[in-house]
This record gives C-alpha cells, sequence and structure tokens, in this order.
C-alpha cells in the first residue's frame, strides 16, 4: 500500500464535497458567526490559569454538538467517529494533524451550555435570523408533542412512590455515585394502552415553512394541553391553530378565541357519544394540516438516529431536546435553501 499524501486527502474532500451531502451543505449555508456571541459568553469568567492550552474555537465545539444531535450518538461515539470520518473533519474544519476534542471536553462545553441557560438563547437567534431570511411564521401554527424514552430505571415500588412525591430514597443519599445514575425527574406515562418513560417534546411548527417556532420539555406524565400556552406563537401571521383532540376542552377552546385564535383542534369520541360522520369529515380535513406535525418528529427518527436521551435528569434532557429541535431547523433551512436555488436556476 503506497503512502497518502496530501494530495490524496484533499482529492477525498473533493469528492466529498462534489457528493454534496447533508453536512457539507450544513457548513456552506448555516450561517455559523450568528451563533458566536452567544456561545463565547460560555468563557466569559476569565480563566484561573493561564497556562495550559487554551480553550476549543466555540463554533467547532457547537458545530460537534449538531453533528452529535444529528446521528443521536453519546459523547464517546462522538468522538470515536469524528477522528474516524473525513466528512465529520471536513464539517469541523480539521486536519488529521488537528487534534479532536474528546468526549470529556464536549460534556464539558454542553454542561456550561446548560448551566449558562445558552440553549434558548441560540434557538431564538437562529429564529431571528429565519425571519430576517424571509422565512418568518405563517400560515398558522401546528402544536404537538412526542414522548422521548430515556434508559428505564429499575426501582422498588417504594423507591418509586417517594420520587413521585418529590423526594430522594434515604438510601440514595448515601450512595452518590449510585444517586448520579438516578433519574429522579423522568416519569411513566399510557399511551395507547402501552406504557413510556421519560419526557416529552412539546413543539409548536408553523404551517407555512415548517420550522420549529416554539417548543417545551416536560417530563412524561404532564399532559400535552398543560403546556399549550408556553407554545403559542404570537408572531405567526395567521391566527388559525392546529391540534390533536389532546388538547381540546372548552376551556382551551374558549380562551383561544378570546386571544383571536381560530381554533381547528380535532373532536373527540366519548363512552357512549361517538362523532357523528360530520364531526368525522370535519377531523379528517383538519389531518390534512394537523399530520404536518409529524413530519418534525419522523425526521427526528428516521433522520437523526432516534429520540432517545441518554442524559439524566431534566435540565439535561431540556438541554439536548432544545439541541435537536435547533439541528432540526438547521437542516429545514438547508432544505429551503436548496429549493430557492433551484427555483432560481429554473
Amino acid at each position: 500500500m503506497g503512502q497518502q499524501g496530501f494530495w490524496d486527502f484533499e482529492t477525498r474532500h473533493q469528492k466529498l464535497e462534489s457528493k454534496k451531502d447533508l453536512l457539507v451543505s450544513l457548513n456552506e449555508m448555516i450561517p455559523w458567526d450568528e451563533f458566536r456571541g452567544i456561545l463565547e459568553s460560555v468563557y466569559a469568567r476569565p480563566r484561573k490559569r493561564k497556562a495550559g492550552r487554551p480553550p476549543i474555537d466555540v463554533i467547532v465545539m457547537f458545530k460537534l454538538l449538531i453533528v452529535q444531535q444529528l446521528y443521536n450518538i453519546g459523547d464517546d461515539e462522538l468522538e470515536y467517529q469524528v477522528n474516524d470520518r473525513l466528512s465529520f473533519m471536513r464539517f469541523l474544519h480539521l486536519g488529521l494533524e488537528d487534534t479532536v476534542p474528546d468526549a470529556k471536553t464536549v460534556w464539558a462545553f454542553r454542561e456550561r451550555l446548560r448551566q449558562a441557560e445558552l440553549v434558548d438563547p441560540l434557538f431564538d437567534r437562529f429564529g431571528s435570523y429565519l425571519n430576517a431570511m424571509g422565512y418568518q411564521a405563517q400560515c398558522g401554527q401546528i402544536v404537538d408533542a412526542t414522548l422521548v424514552p430515556v434508559p428505564k430505571q429499575r426501582n422498588s415500588r417504594e423507591d418509586n412512590d417517594t420520587i413521585k412525591a418529590g423526594n430522594v430514597p434515604e438510601d440514595w443519599q448515601e450512595k452518590p455515585h449510585q444517586l448520579s445514575q438516578k433519574d429522579v425527574d423522568a416519569r411513566w406515562t399510557q399511551k395507547n394502552g402501552t406504557s413510556h418513560y421519560g419526557y416529552k417534546n412539546h413543539i409548536n411548527r408553523d404551517a407555512g415553512h415548517g420550522f420549529i417556532r416554539r417548543y417545551t420539555v416536560t417530563d412524561a406524565s404532564v399532559h400535552d394541553s398543560q403546556v399549550l400556552g408556553q407554545l403559542l406563537d404570537a408572531d405567526n401571521r395567521d391566527d388559525e391553530i392546529w391540534a390533536d383532540s389532546a388538547y381540546l376542552s372548552l376551556a382551551i377552546v374558549t380562551v383561544l378565541e378570546m386571544m383571536g385564535f381560530e381554533s381547528h383542534i380535532n373532536e373527540r369520541a366519548y363512552r357512549n357519544r361517538p362523532l357523528s360522520e360530520q364531526q368525522i369529515a370535519d377531523n379528517r380535513e383538519r389531518s390534512k394540516t394537523r399530520a404536518k406535525v409529524e413530519h418534525v418528529f419522523g425526521s427526528m427518527v428516521n433522520e437523526m438516529g432516534g429520540k432517545v436521551v441518554r442524559t439524566i435528569g431534566l435540565a439535561r434532557a431540556q438541554t439536548m431536546l432544545g439541541l435537536k429541535n435547533l439541528t432540526y431547523n438547521l437542516k429545514r433551512y438547508v432544505f429551503w435553501q436548496k429549493q430557492d436555488r433551484a427555483e432560481a436556476i429554473a
């Protein structure tokens, strides 16, 4: 086998770029420097010691987190894949001679984002950029939630009762290493007769361009309707709102009307009171628009490695899902940029 030279490496890069895969398109189309000001506030406090290696560029670290969400891989696997894959190195602008941030560095940077509560500002910054680029929220809004599984906890019935009461079992407190691996925030819920354990990602998708405009993360036991107020987007140009029957109640419909929204919430049947033919037909018509929100969750499952979260606790789940929602919007922006460019050529 011949020795690989610089031009061999460069030739492989050119082949990758000619295929215009997603990472190449993200590099080309996403305005990464829009995020720099927020990201650099992670290191706002002066370093205690000047010795040692300076922090890795925040854009590189941020892009590592985006890659992680694109493929839903853990920190150790991310470190391995970046070392192994030319496409990842190209995306990060790293050469063979450059040091790849290790798993602990990735974890520490994400923790800094969480502690500084910067994920929401990053999400909002890109939302402002979308508006400036002509992708304002329009055609109404669709709200929905999806269950996000986490590794199941093997707790006793007594421990679970204590956790539900908002407390930590006494014997766990005496074992800090065990406690650090116990998720006391995740909850069980039932859907269609099946039990699920974890969290919920509640989102608002605009019916026009299909971006996630607002989101909130809760444990799985929180009913979808309880967070509807947090999801409403006053900036959407149209006043229509679609949702499935989980959001239906007289109080919600009344409040939405008072706020100026035109409700398109699906109706549901009750025991001994089935839906009429007209109600079924109306639901079917509403679902033509409402079902578009499922494209978001479908993309996360089929194109972004699934929805499972491997962290412990609600705060870290909020960080991971906030980054996943932002990553979805980055992908969606690339989609529209390609559409717009194709139309311009045509």
